[in-house]
């Protein structure tokens, strides 16, 4: 699995153009598209400010009922579903373990693992899907036509991570690649898991002004309903220039890389009534959300290769 996919980042995008189309979003997917669906190929698992709601009370009438398990639980809060979903605990212990898993320490109550990794008993749990681009080892298992390309026809590439952007231009191109990363959301359920984070939701900002903000949106709306038709929760990977769309696509709750480095950490409080986990890559970053937001968020200083005890490059600090 490659490491994190933020520290390059086009930083925050919030601007009347990026959103003017986000206030009439509506239907997002009642269009039509003649695109033919061929059948996909088998897909082998791979490594890679508001104030907190106090306890017992109903913060956000648009997220779901938490459902009963083993896992440690959160606040109950109700929508307009009746798909039960786990909500993450407010300012926990956190590990951000996309690089593989590992016990985790002591006082750690939520973990995010990638797909493949099975979930740490008694937590709350994670599951890291690359839901937006194709990572190099998976390029060839996705139809050509799924693949974002420009003008000349040459692939769109993340060239940060060498990750071919995901065509989710259509209403039907997004219902083709969403049944693709519906069946990892499947598996995450399977295994045990109690949320998932798709990755890449900012990929519109990498795309030559391909894909469009309501291109994203409406894509991971369809996520989010099968998510929750799964009874996992989902969260909102970075982003924060969406973050006010969360009731309309339905994320429950947000993972911030680097939100106390760059200051959006209050955007996400705000949008998410404190429900975020944050991963900082630096200690400056660390020092700036834990000043601010300590008491509040779940916080965790990682290395940008989100290594495994025992490498060279392993860091894993909450103070």
């Amino acid at each position: 699995m490659p490491p994190v996919k933020r520290v390059l980042r086009a930083g925050v995008l919030g601007t009347a153009t990026a959103l003017a189309g986000l206030l009439t979003l509506a239907g997002c997917d009642a269009g039509q598209d003649t695109s033919a669906s061929p059948k996909s190929p088998s897909e082998p698992s791979k490594a890679p400010t508001a104030s907190p709601t106090p306890s017992g009370t109903t913060a956000d009438p648009s997220a779901p009922v938490e459902a009963a398990s083993t896992s440690p639980k959160p606040t109950p809060r109700r929508g307009r579903t009746s798909t039960a979903v786990t909500l993450p605990p407010l300012h926990a212990g956190f590990d951000y373990q996309i690089g593989g898993a590992y016990p985790p320490a002591a006082g750690v109550r939520v973990v995010s693992r990638d797909r493949a990794s099975s979930p740490a008993p008694g937590l709350y749990n994670i599951c890291y899907v690359n839901a937006f681009q194709a990572q190099p080892e998976e390029r060839g298992q996705w139809p050509a036509d799924l693949l974002l390309r420009d003008a000349h026809g040459k692939v769109v590439v993340d060239e940060d991570w060498n990750e071919a952007l995901l065509d989710i231009r259509t209403p039907a191109k997004r219902r083709r690649v969403a049944a693709r990363v519906d069946r990892w959301i499947d598996d995450c359920a399977t295994k045990g898991f109690d949320a998932i984070e798709p990755d890449n939701y900012d990929s519109y900002t990498r795309s030559r002004k391909l894909l469009t903000p309501d291109d994203a949106t409406a894509f991971i709306t369809l996520l989010s309903r099968h998510a929750h038709a799964r009874h996992l929760a989902i969260g909102q990977k970075n982003t924060v220039e969406l973050a006010g769309l969360r009731s309309r696509t339905g994320l429950d709750f947000a993972v911030a890389e680097e939100c106390g480095e760059y200051d959006e950490c209050g955007e996400y409080a705000k949008a998410f009534h404190d429900r975020v986990v944050v991963i900082e890559y630096t200690d400056s970053g660390l020092r700036k959300a834990r000043s601010a937001f300590g008491d509040r968020l779940s916080i965790v200083r990682r290395d940008v290769l989100v290594s495994t005890p025992g490498s060279a490059d392993y860091v894993r600090r909450t103070r």
